[in-house]
């Protein structure tokens, strides 16, 4: 049985995402009955990064100025340096964001995707963990980092790169596996 049918999630990212950080959380949901949208600030295809260099596209779905939180049940921010920072420049990027922790839903975050969250103004007095370079970064902003695979702090799941994706997607797997339908 499919432990996530029924569960929307939208994948909120632009070009320059770390690629595994985005097609394997995205396995991983689909694997598990989840329906996956790819959020973007553009309309076409995005480009990922990996390994110091561009690599392969992805269609978006939804252009975040036509996203609606209400469409979903969660929302997953890959990393990648490049992804996080064009983000944050976005006003309608960032809303999007906040509106998830405004209705309490579930957010996913590894690497450097939560320099989103320190955008969006939601990491004070939130547990959390993400690359090493942006620890202070979070700590500035009010946060508890530390250095572990995997954290949950409520609807919070936070993780350090892509060593820790199979932990991070098992532990996304099981929180939305709670998410009654």
């Amino acid at each position: 049985m499919k432990k996530l049918k029924g569960i929307k999630v939208a994948i909120l990212a632009t070009s320059g995402f770390e690629e595994s950080e985005l097609f394997e959380p995205k396995k991983a949901l689909e694997e598990n009955g989840a329906e996956v949208d790819i959020v973007a600030p553009e309309e076409g295809k995005i480009k990922a990064w990996k390994h110091g260099d561009w690599s392969r596209d992805i269609d978006v779905n939804v252009v975040v100025d036509n996203a609606d939180v209400n469409n979903y049940d969660a929302l997953v921010i890959p990393g990648g340096v490049i992804n996080p920072d064009k983000l944050r420049r976005n006003e309608k990027a960032v809303k999007f964001v906040s509106s998830f922790f405004d209705l309490k839903k579930n957010v996913a975050s590894i690497c450097h995707g939560p320099q989103m969250l320190i955008e969006a103004g939601v990491v004070k007095d939130r547990k959390l963990t993400s690359f090493f370079s942006i620890k202070k970064d979070l700590k500035n902003a009010g946060a508890n980092w530390v250095d572990e695979e995997v954290v949950v702090d409520n609807n919070l799941i936070t993780s350090r790169n892509p060593d820790d994706l199979d932990v991070f997607n098992k532990t996304l797997i099981e929180k939305l596996s709670d998410i009654k339908k």
